[in-house]
């Protein structure tokens, strides 16, 4: 069973998220809140600790979902590409609930090559950001399951915990979170669409 620990969102403690780093640092895979639901994360740099969310998601036998959090604007354009369109969308929008799905850029790592885009993420959670922050580089996410006969087991960090603790190397428990996912807005063309409607309303 992983460890959990505690961190207030409105105030994170910096010891804690230096800790949080470390087990992502060594290869670590972590459970985490966002600004919609609790996901698995970690360090994009590693393929292995990648390889095993990916694995984890397959056992769900749903087509992984794979996004990186970045924790500014210019972190994101390091790794993916935005046109003004993208780039106007994404400033108005983010920090928030969506997850905008760009053309990768030669920056993103080796497993990543062959992806024709990638989902890009700054959610509106002081938690999340300082982890990002304090990496150094993004996060690769993938919400945990979402299974409506057992919400209290995607959005209680203390029974999240129980149900993918064997999994995981930490859970970080940052209050109750949510059930509704981000909101999937394709910018890989220059004409933008809205792939799922999830929490948020985008601002144009």
């Amino acid at each position: 069973m992983s460890t959990i620990i505690k961190v207030y969102e409105e105030n994170p403690d910096h010891a804690l998220i230096r800790q949080v780093v470390a087990v992502l640092k060594e290869g670590g895979i972590i459970i985490f809140p966002t600004d919609t639901v609790y996901a698995f994360g970690c360090d994009i740099f590693n393929a292995r600790a990648v390889e095993a969310i990916v694995k984890l998601k397959n056992k769900d036998a749903r087509k992984p979902n794979l996004s990186f959090v970045c924790h500014e604007m210019s972190q994101i354009s390091e790794y993916a590409k935005m046109g003004n369109t993208a780039f106007r969308l994404i400033k108005k929008n983010l920090p928030g609930p969506f997850t905008f799905l760009l053309r990768g850029s030669n920056r993103l790592p080796k497993l990543f090559k062959h992806k024709k885009e990638v989902g890009i993420r700054i959610p509106n959670n002081a938690i999340a950001l300082e982890i990002v922050r304090e990496l150094g580089n993004p996060m690769m996410v993938s919400s945990i399951f979402m299974d409506i006969e057992e919400t209290e087991y995607t959005t209680n960090p203390e029974l999240v915990c129980e149900k993918f603790g064997c999994h995981v190397d930490l859970v970080v428990d940052g209050g109750t979170g949510g059930i509704e996912p981000s909101t999937v807005v394709d910018c890989t063309e220059d004409e933008y669409f809205i792939v799922r409607q999830g929490a948020g309303e985008l601002i144009e």
